[in-house]
């Protein structure tokens, strides 16, 4: 009787084991998962175009002169006003000239006296040379009148260098322009009290103009060596001439940290005016089309250089040679061709045959480098 209750309470037991033995036996076993690698990519283009960047700038003068009064004073008289033109030799500015005058009055009072001591002792030689030729003097006293004489003309020469200077000084009250010109800012007031050498006035040249730009200092070598240097007016983009690069500043600009160059322009350009905004293009071109990718694109293994190909959505491992760089780009000069799809990140989590999925839903080319863009160089 024990031992039947014993079997009833065990048989619970080994039904719940066969059930689940039951059931494992029914279950589906579990789907493998295929792995998709996602991936960048771009598709392979060739081209000619080897540097095409562009930069705005400024239109300026060629020769732009800060003009300065030479002798210090309180300016009484302004003749012209921002964007004025003027001709050469025309009174921009005018300073006080009354202590000018003074001054040249008293270097004409030392002239003229000066002049009557040499007159006086011209005179005494004349008298001592005949009292000598009579032998009513010795040579002595004819030697002594002499030297006084020379010694008065000595001073009169002196008086007359120092009466030019002051006649100087004084025509320098009047600011002149030296050359035929615009002005282009006044930097001075009347009533305001100048020193020597300080600019009140900027003139900018009549004739050449040139473009001013300032390039990254990772573009410059690069640019350089470009020929083909195109200029186009903001106000009138359709219209390109050829210009030519004038200077390079050797020092970058220190609030910038670009390098100013300067870009002559041929004067057919007519409709340029100063200030006026400018695009300057840089354009070279290859004698042969090339195949440019990003340095991410290569895929090195055994000091061999190969690149991930994406065909029908898994990738091959395909060698390459490479030709140079160019900027941030790998030229390639053989091992694949253009319309191809290569991966430009992800390419050391790759294996032959693996599939992939592309990231994005357009695929850029690899074609001529997209133009850059600078400020307006100061």
């Amino acid at each position: 009787m024990v031992a039947f209750k014993k079997q009833r309470q065990i048989s619970p037991l080994i039904l719940g084991v066969l059930a689940a033995a039951v059931l494992a036996a029914c279950s589906k076993p579990a789907e493998k998962t295929e792995d998709i690698r996602p991936v960048r990519a771009i598709v392979l283009a060739s081209s000619d175009v080897d540097v095409n960047a562009e930069f705005s700038g400024e239109v300026r003068a060629r020769v732009e002169s800060r003009l300065a009064f030479r002798v210090g004073g309180k300016i009484v008289t302004r003749k012209v006003d921002v964007g004025t033109l003027v001709k050469h030799g025309q009174v921009l500015m005018q300073l006080d000239p009354q202590d000018l005058q003074l001054s040249q009055a008293q270097a004409l009072a030392g002239l003229r006296a000066a002049e009557t001591n040499r007159d006086l002792a011209k005179a005494e030689l004349k008298r001592y040379q005949e009292l000598r030729s009579k032998n009513f003097v010795s040579q002595a006293v004819l030697d002594a009148k002499d030297s006084t004489y020379k010694a008065a003309q000595a001073n009169v020469d002196a008086s007359q260098a120092a009466y030019r200077g002051q006649a100087n000084q004084a025509g320098y009250a009047s600011l002149l322009s030296d050359v035929d010109g615009v002005v282009t800012a006044v930097d001075a007031e009347v009533g305001q009290v100048v020193q020597p050498g300080a600019p009140v006035v900027r003139v900018a040249k009549q004739g050449e103009k040139e473009i001013v730009i300032g390039l990254p200092e990772d573009k410059v070598e690069t640019l350089r060596r470009v020929p083909d240097v195109q200029v186009r007016l903001w106000a009138d983009p359709k219209n390109a001439v050829a210009g030519k690069i004038r200077e390079i500043s050797p020092v970058a600009d220190p609030s910038t940290r670009t390098y100013t160059v300067k870009v002559s322009i041929p004067d057919s350009l007519a409709e340029a005016k100063l200030g006026m905004t400018a695009v300057v293009q840089f354009a070279s071109k290859t004698a042969t089309p090339q195949i440019k990718v990003p340095l991410t694109a290569l895929y090195y293994e055994k000091s061999a250089s190969s690149v991930w190909v994406v065909e029908g959505g898994v990738v091959k491992l395909v060698p390459v040679t490479i030709a140079g760089a160019a900027g941030n780009d790998i030229v390639l000069a053989s091992g694949v061709k253009a319309g191809q799809t290569v991966v430009t990140a992800g390419v050391n989590l790759l294996k032959p045959g693996q599939k992939v999925k592309i990231l994005g839903n357009d695929l850029p080319a690899t074609s001529a480098p997209a133009p850059v863009v600078a400020g307006t160089a100061k």
